[in-house]
């Protein structure tokens, strides 16, 4: 045995560097290239005492360096396409209000629940975008009550005058035999489109670079030939759209004339920054000069919520909304795309709009926003709709409001007409749900040492608490008054096949929305048979298309606990 030369040395050190190193990187991986990890390959560890292996000839020297530069060159093949890397990118921009979920209240201490309703249902197709992607929702993404609400229900019908019925309904819990779960069901009276009042639209419409991708303006303008063939002759449609600047792309334009105004859809490009609030400062514009009287008057918003020139503030925009609704003229928004999508702004400027949030993540998507529920999406029935619950302590012990989270208001709120609240469009059906223990029963909540106030007999101890409902007219005229009392003698042995889907969609929004904190053991498997068995006369194949995609929550949930991963 021989040691190496120093000379010899300097030459292997050499081959390394040269092995480790690239001149000319391979195709497609610049310096904006993330590299894949580089394992090392193992090799003996020598000691001080352990004999010095020969040197091998340089020949070898020379075909090892080259393995292992073909090897190096192989591994930084590996890294995400440059779209998978951008995707990555994108996905942490998306941007999604913080939802504090409801917890278990005790009817001694705080007997009241107060809020406003809502008929959003954007939440649910979004969270079928995600699922769709192969990856489950952020946990802000998951409004409960959106989710209930994206399915019809057969609930009575109105009678009368009145804008709206309301029902209720009370079973054991599906996940928890210990309570009771209370639905509140509000179906809207829903008139035939030809019976409506004449509408003027303004669409507004996004064209900057932000929505050059398919699942975008593309999609977008699908949509919206879609919803040009719904349109009557007395309707007038206007197309304003925004980029860098804001422009009038069709003037108010009769319903009839179908070809100008697919014309006027055809030509639209994306290109330019976002200069979202000048658009729509120009939308109510163009809404207000051709304003009609008796008639539907409202602005739809179809747009990222990527604004980046001009007011981009949020509660800057959302006030602008707020005050632009005095005018008469309402604003729902129909939300596009994914990576930069700000869900948070879509949903909040439609509430100050008085209007209603939808997101769009395909086709058959808007053939039910725009086509199935075209009168729901122009026309409001009854405006400033808040509900109340009161508990009876001597029946009720707790109770957990499931979902709404965003919608709350305070008990004062109720009877004061200036507080805004949520507006029902024709034919919506609204559903909340209470979970809730009766007195006798085990609770989550420790009792009280020290009482002030028991509960005392009142006569009315066959009520689990009284329900109040106020609302305007679509005209906005002074609110009006609707009570019933929830009766014990209303609670029922088997739940109907409506409650249960709605259950089962309650407790999917529970287990993604805050890992089914109040769900005990009761999983994706087990709230999956309990829609199958509940999909009644499925129309339209929404409740079919639920079933699959608990399936698909239920793999990926799994995949993501073998991983470790956890969801923001």
């Amino acid at each position: 045995m021989h040691r190496p030369t120093h000379r010899y040395s300097l030459f292997c050190v050499a081959i390394l560097v040269a092995a480790c190193s690239q001149t000319k990187p391979p195709a497609g991986e610049g310096a904006n290239a993330i590299p894949a990890e580089v394992v090392p390959a193992s090799a003996p560890v020598q000691t001080a005492n352990s004999p010095q292996a020969a040197p091998a000839p340089q020949s070898a020297v020379k075909m090892s360096a080259q393995v292992a530069m073909s090897n190096q060159r192989s591994i930084l093949r590996s890294p995400p396409s440059a779209d998978a890397i951008a995707a990555i990118r994108q996905e942490d921009r998306e941007r999604y209000q913080k939802t504090e979920r409801h917890g278990v209240i005790s009817v001694a201490e705080q007997p009241v629940s107060t809020f406003s309703i809502d008929v959003d249902t954007g939440s649910y197709s979004n969270l079928r975008r995600f699922l769709n992607e192969g990856r489950l929702p952020p946990r802000d993404a998951v409004r409960i009550e959106e989710l209930v609400n994206y399915f019809p229900y057969d609930y009575p019908r109105p009678k009368g005058d009145r804008p709206f019925e309301v029902s209720t309904e009370l079973a054991t819990t599906p996940w928890n035999p210990n309570t009771l779960l209370l639905r509140i069901g509000i179906q809207a009276t829903d008139p035939a489109k030809d019976s409506l009042p004449p509408a003027n639209l303004v669409l507004l419409v996004d064209i900057s670079g932000s929505m050059n991708s398919p699942e975008k303006l593309p999609l977008l303008k699908n949509a919206l030939k879609l919803f040009v063939q719904q349109l009557r002759p007395q309707d007038k449609l206007s197309i304003v759209t925004y980029a860098s600047g804001e422009a009038i792309a069709l003037p108010p334009t009769s319903g009839n004339d179908k070809t100008t105004i697919l014309a006027a859809i055809n030509n639209l490009n994306a290109s330019g920054s976002t200069a979202g609030a000048a658009g729509i400062q120009m939308a109510y514009q163009m809404a207000e000069q051709a304003f009609m009287l008796k008639g539907i008057n409202r602005i739809l918003l179809a747009t990222d919520g990527d604004f980046n020139v001009g007011i981009t503030n949020f509660d800057a925009l959302k006030n602008l909304v707020e005050e632009k609704r005095k005018s008469g003229v309402s604003l729902s928004s129909l939300g596009f795309g994914t990576g930069n999508y700000n869900e948070q702004l879509m949903e909040q400027i439609a509430d100050a709009g008085n209007g209603a949030y939808s997101y769009i993540d395909t086709l058959q998507e808007a053939q039910k926003v725009l086509v199935d529920e075209f009168t729901s999406t122009l026309a409001t029935v009854a405006s400033d709709v808040k509900i109340q619950l009161e508990f009876n302590p001597a029946t009720v012990k707790e109770y957990r409001q499931i979902g709404f989270e965003n919608r709350a208001l305070k008990r004062e709120d109720f009877s004061n007409d200036k507080v805004d609240a949520g507006e029902i469009g024709a034919g919506h059906r609204v559903t909340a749900l209470y979970e809730i223990s009766l007195t006798g029963q085990k609770g989550s909540l420790e009792p009280l040492r020290y009482r002030i106030n028991k509960p005392q007999l009142t006569g009315k101890d066959l009520e689990l608490g009284f329900l109040r409902l106020r609302y305007k007219s679509a005209q906005g005229q002074p609110s009006q008054l609707m009570e019933f009392p929830v009766s014990r003698a209303a609670i029922k042995p088997e739940m109907s096949s409506d409650f249960r889907f709605a259950a089962a969609v309650a407790a999917f929004g529970q287990r993604l929305g805050d890992g089914g904190k109040y769900l005990g053991n009761y999983d994706f498997a087990q709230i999956r048979m309990l829609a199958a068995g509940a999909r009644g006369d499925d129309r339209f194949g929404y409740r079919g298309e639920f079933v699959r995609m608990l399936g698909l929550a239920e793999s990926l949930a799994g995949n993501s606990v073998k991983v470790g991963s956890t969801r923001e």
